[in-house]
């Protein structure tokens, strides 16, 4: 096995070199400027190789221990000291915008804002169960890295503590009826700030259980939601992105899109004409309830279907899934030509695909991200656009 000499992190998380023979290898568990000399190969292809690092010949001086055992299956960048993961976050971020020929000389990737915290900020966990045959016993698990193979878990330093605890109390349970882990899915749980769990047990071919609704308060509101539907996993750094957005709300009219249950719309243009769109009919029924007491119009319907809700004179907020927006949105979006666009995203890749669709009729006015998942490669991206005049 030749050594490879780490070069850059890349955007996805994985630090990259070069192979000899020109092939190059994404390892996880290296860091820039490392020599690797033996890592153990997840995949095999004709121009590149995927792996994990296992002997290194001169660990990064930015290298730290790791707190957990499952840290490459959960959070494989507690391998770094945290400023330089905050350092490492702005320049994958750079590098996608290049990479979707996102101008940055008109204006400034800001540093990534971080709370502080970098452990015990999650407020939702999905664990697997795995049974280990010598002990006789259920654990909580995650899925190795690059493989199906589950991991058991001793401990895990990501959640909060009482979604920790609570895990820990259902599968202490499941032991003393000595039941069998291959009956169950998983192991949902969320808390709310206040230490509050809900969630429980999903079993195998069988309807997901309603859960307990839990409430939380997001700058001085309160919403309820399900555990089993989409909200925020970290709300201080929520709450602070949510503060920025406030200020770029300079119109009487907002529309947001890909509402969930109203926390963006409703935290930031509750005085305003607010409509709010939302698909998914259990969130959208949340943000109904959340909507009470304002004048708030929630409608139920796609996003991509929702189009004759964008005008000129509105500030438009979108906070797409993974996938990003769909051309027709985009291309409402450049037709109708809103005063303001406000677009949030957990991937900056389908993000900076869709803004560099929007520069022929909007000007990106500042670009933040958010550490909203620290110990991992994942970051929160806010983007405010201004039409052109």
């Amino acid at each position: 096995m030749n050594p490879v000499r780490i070069d850059k992190i890349i955007p996805g998380g994985q630090a990259i070199g070069t192979l000899p023979d020109g092939k190059k290898a994404m390892l996880w568990n290296a860091l820039p400027g490392e020599l690797v000399t033996e890592w153990k190969i997840t995949k095999n292809k004709s121009s590149y190789i995927e792996g994990i690092a296992e002997v290194i010949a001169n660990p990064s001086n930015k290298r730290v221990n790791p707190k957990d055992n499952c840290y490459l299956a959960t959070s494989p960048w507690q391998i770094m000291d945290y400023n330089y993961e905050l350092q490492q976050k702005q320049e994958v971020l750079q590098e996608i915008l290049r990479q979707q020929k996102v101008p940055d000389d008109c204006f400034e990737i800001q540093e990534v804002r971080t709370d502080g915290k970098d452990f015990f900020y999650r407020n939702k966990m999905e664990y697997a169960l795995y049974y280990d045959i010598e002990r006789a016993q259920i654990f909580p698990a995650m899925r190795s890295r690059g493989t199906h193979r589950k991991l058991p878990l001793s401990q895990s330093s990501l959640e909060m503590p009482s979604i920790w605890r609570k895990a820990t109390e259902i599968i202490d349970g499941l032991n003393t009826r000595h039941e069998e882990a291959r009956r169950y899915q998983s192991l949902l749980l969320r808390s709310n700030q206040s230490g509050e769990v809900s969630g429980g047990l999903l079993e195998n071919r069988k309807p997901h259980p309603k859960f307990d609704k839990l409430r939380d308060t997001i700058l001085g509101q309160e919403y309820s939601y399900s555990p089993n539907g989409f909200f925020q996993i970290n709300l201080p750094v929520y709450e602070m992105v949510l503060t920025e957005m406030q200020k770029w709300i300079k119109t009487d009219k907002v529309l947001d899109l890909y509402s969930g249950v109203g926390t963006i719309g409703l935290s930031v243009a509750r005085d305003r004409d607010l409509i709010l769109v939302e698909c998914d009919k259990s969130a959208f029924l949340e943000m109904k309830n959340n909507c009470r007491g304002t004048n708030a119009t929630p409608i139920l319907a796609k996003s991509e279907e929702a189009l004759g809700y964008i005008n000129p004179d509105q500030t438009v907020i979108v906070d797409p899934p993974r996938a990003g927006c769909l051309p027709n949105v985009i291309e409402e979006l450049r037709s109708k030509k809103p005063t303001m666009i406000i677009y949030l995203s957990c991937n900056p890749i389908t993000q900076a695909r869709d803004i560099s669709l929007l520069l022929d009729t909007h000007e990106i006015k500042t670009c933040i991200p958010f550490n909203f998942f620290p110990r991992t490669p994942h970051l929160e991206n806010l983007m405010i656009l201004e039409r052109k005049n």
